[in-house]
């Protein structure tokens, strides 16, 4: 993909596809009225998000893209582990061990290896600043 192709849904809109697998371009405001769409409709797909994380690699924004594929990781994730998630990665919420483990368990359930990393070095950092439960 190339520079060129950005904004993904002016120039890649067929590749683009809700969590349902339904076409970006079938997710309207009259859908919407017409009571058409389901809840996965309105959640993106992993593929979108990595489409994303490239486009703005390319464009040097290589911070963003990492963010953007942590998060194509985490829509395997179910929302309620997600906000748990969010919940132990606050400062003083868990120790050093736990947090180590969450990031195994995001790895070997998920194949979330860079959700994983991160948590890693979160619990580096916390350890190091005495943020830890």
């Amino acid at each position: 993909m190339s520079n060129t192709q950005y904004p993904l849904m002016q120039n890649a809109a067929d590749d683009l596809k809700a969590l349902s697998g339904r076409p970006l371009s079938e997710i309207t405001l009259d859908a919407v009225s017409e009571g058409a769409l389901s809840a996965d409709d309105m959640r993106i797909e992993a593929e979108t998000l990595r489409l994303q994380a490239q486009v703005s690699e390319q464009a040097g924004y290589v911070q963003l893209a990492a963010n953007l594929l942590r998060a194509a990781e985490l829509t395997a994730v179910p929302n309620k582990e997600v906000l748990q998630i969010y919940d132990l990665l606050r400062p003083g919420r868990a120790s050093y061990t736990q947090l180590i483990q969450l990031a195994e368990h995001l790895e070997q359930t998920y194949q979330a290896a860079e959700t994983g990393k991160l948590v890693r070095e979160a619990a580096e950092v916390y350890k190091q600043r005495n943020l830890l439960r």
